[in-house]
């Protein structure tokens, strides 16, 4: 039963390849299985080729902290906030600003 989400999604992609919200399913989907390579993937496909789909960069950078790529999650949160400031989406931007903070070891008070 538990692979009949992955199953659906599989199916979906299929006939549409290049949808980013298929692809961030998919990677989540991997990443709830503990297949962290495969949902590593799809998130950095998201990044390299759907870059607005401001979703991506929250989840890739904790995969990344997870992993122990803390300058790759850094990069992945400074990339989010910059683009979520271009997109003026204010919600986005303060949850990467949050655990951006956070991984550099800085405090609001630091501002």
């Amino acid at each position: 039963m538990q692979n009949s989400r992955l199953e659906k999604l599989l199916e979906f992609i299929k006939n549409e390849p290049e949808d980013p919200f298929l692809k961030y399913a998919l990677a989540t989907e991997y990443l709830r299985l503990n297949q962290t390579d495969i949902a590593l993937t799809y998130y950095e496909d998201l990044i390299n080729n759907h870059p607005n789909y401001v979703g991506t960069y929250y989840h890739l950078g904790k995969l990344y902290e997870a992993l122990n790529r803390k300058d790759d999650a850094i990069k992945t949160y400074e990339t989010g906030m910059k683009v979520t400031k271009e997109q003026r989406d204010n919600h986005a931007f303060s949850e990467l600003q949050a655990v951006y903070r956070e991984v550099v070891g800085e405090d609001e008070d630091d501002y």
